[in-house]
């Protein structure tokens, strides 16, 4: 294999963490790069392009229309843009402005995340709702759906759900007020696959529009996204990222995504504009969506579980407490938790601290990285979706590297 990265002076690393995308999200299938590669090489109207993309991702959704994004957060972004200016061309160009428009998101406070700063972005203004007292170990409640409904106001643009295995309360009930109350409501899904079936529940429990990541678990490039549901919504969204340098005689906008009537005029240049996304992001997206659509999680299961069984084998030599644990969140995933407590009798010392064993790891070469997340209870996972089998050689030696170093 060549050295891309090397030949600019990068080290490769290895990924541990799973689809992050400060570590490059996941490595592509040869399809997924060939196909890249090959629309490279020529030239298309892009907005013809995401038309048909449109199709796919709908028929892989069952939304009744998708486009391509930069990556969920653009997404975001696009989506409440939609939200906010619907077809009206001027309230486009106005964006980040939203003098004069509704542009209240509600959301729970128990969904605040660093990631609701691309529904931010677009000049919408979040609307907290709710205690998350089950978060803060306070009590058993958390938002309820009247809360939502009490905070309805003609300055509210929509609702933003962050969907996760609990989060609470529950989507229908939410989208029950909100559609009550006339109001879309939007899910960042962005790392809810897998299951597979997460690429159609949250629209089949009514959401009008929803988020995924392409890098993560679908395997598209890692600047890559989906935005799904409904058609007008998603028409409106992708307004707001297209190169739209027409007069408007000569624009001829691929329907029925794009309803040129409901227009009055060609809008400005959108505030998606630098979300842009090319053919190659668009085309890999598919092919990599395709790919997904057609594989189920037990025969995925079974390929990272061959690795986390590679990874148990040399780790197990190791004075570590090493075992295969399901991801139930997201579809039985296997990965492998390694905790470093047994280290300390063979040492004869104190435990040695996690944070500082993952530190070293980072440092080794090649460099290993690896989810740190439960760390301060001594505890270090693998997650084998962007390893091979083939990476548990190394990752074994840089462990053992690093304990002894702590002796």
């Amino acid at each position: 294999m060549t050295d891309i990265f090397g030949r600019f002076g990068v080290a490769r690393v290895i990924n541990a963490t799973g689809t992050v995308t400060r570590l490059g999200a996941t490595p592509m299938h040869a399809d997924v790069v060939a196909a890249m590669a090959e629309a490279a090489q020529g030239n298309v109207d892009i907005a013809e392009l995401q038309a048909r993309a449109s199709l796919i991702i709908a028929g892989c959704t069952g939304a009744a229309a998708g486009i391509v994004t930069a990556g969920a957060t653009a997404g975001l972004l696009v989506a409440a843009a939609a939200c906010m200016t619907r077809y009206d061309a001027a309230k486009m160009a106005q964006l980040p402005d939203t003098t004069g428009m509704r542009n209240e998101f509600i959301i729970s406070r128990s969904h605040r995340n660093s990631y609701d700063h691309g529904v931010r972005a677009a000049g919408a203004r979040l609307i907290d709702v709710g205690l998350p007292d089950r978060m803060t170990g306070c009590g058993v409640r958390d938002t309820e759906a009247w809360e939502y409904d009490a905070a309805i106001g003609d300055r509210t643009a929509g609702i933003l759900y962050l969907a996760g295995s609990g989060s609470r309360p529950r989507l229908i009930d939410v989208v029950r007020v909100a559609h009550a109350a006339g109001l879309p409501v939007l899910v960042d899904a962005a790392a809810e696959l897998p299951p597979q079936a997460n690429l159609r529940r949250f629209v089949e429990e009514g959401a009008d529009l929803v988020v995924f990541s392409g890098g993560k678990a679908i395997g598209g490039p890692s600047a890559s996204g989906i935005l799904c549901g409904r058609r007008d919504l998603v028409g409106a969204a992708l307004l707001q990222q297209l190169d739209l340098d027409y007069v408007s005689e000569d624009w001829q906008p691929p329907g029925p995504l794009l309803d040129k009537t409901r227009l009055r005029g060609v809008p400005r240049h959108g505030i998606g504009r630098a979300c842009k996304v090319g053919k190659e992001q668009i085309v890999g997206l598919l092919v990599a969506l395709e790919r997904f659509s057609q594989d189920d999680d037990t025969a995925r299961n079974q390929r990272f579980a061959e690795i986390c069984a590679a990874l148990v084998a040399p780790l197990s030599t190791l004075p570590l407490e090493v075992r295969i644990v399901a991801d139930a969140a997201h579809g039985g995933l296997p990965r492998v938790e390694v905790s470093i407590a047994a280290a300390a009798s063979v040492a004869h010392a104190a435990p040695p601290s996690a944070h500082e064993l993952a530190a070293r790891l980072r440092a080794a070469r090649p460099a290993v990285h690896v989810d740190a997340t439960d760390a301060d209870r001594g505890v270090l996972l693998l997650v084998p979706t962007c390893l091979t089998i083939a990476d548990a050689a190394p990752i074994a030696a840089a462990f053992a590297a690093a304990l002894h170093g702590l002796g």
